[in-house]
């Protein structure tokens, strides 16, 4: 099974995405749910065409084979989670403090790689941690 590999970005009024390994696959909305309708629209528009000569998507789009992953900067995702996550819950998790969160969530600044790592990992072992919940 083939991925599709979808970098969605904010901006300082949208968010934009664009396929990473696919030519002519992007769109864009006011949130990154608008933004990842209007990709998916696109990438059915492009299946559609792909018999044309001037719209060639790959055999394993056509066939369905594939699988989407949806990458994000900093800024895009602290963004897209801003109503759910407090930049207090977001520094317990990270162990980041508030003022840098902000920072990145703004686009005022950019993380190092390290830093990049602890967001990702702290809101992996949430994610992980949530799927093992059960109520009884």
């Amino acid at each position: 099974m083939e991925k599709l590999i979808i970098q969605i970005g904010a901006s300082s009024d949208h968010f934009g995405g664009f396929a990473v390994n696919v030519d002519g696959i992007n769109g864009a909305g006011n949130t990154v749910e608008e933004c990842k309708t209007n990709i998916l629209e696109g990438l059915k528009r492009m299946i559609s065409y792909s018999s044309e000569s001037y719209c060639k998507a790959p055999q394993w789009l056509v066939d369905g084979d594939y699988e989407i992953e949806y990458q994000y900067d900093i800024q895009s995702i602290l963004s897209y989670y801003a109503n759910v996550f407090t930049k207090p819950a977001l520094e317990r998790l990270t162990g980041i403090n508030q003022k840098q969160l902000h920072h990145y969530a703004t686009g005022l600044k950019k993380p190092r790689e390290p830093q990049r790592k602890k967001i990702e990992q702290a809101l992996h072992r949430l994610g992980s941690e949530l799927m093992s919940v059960r109520f009884v």
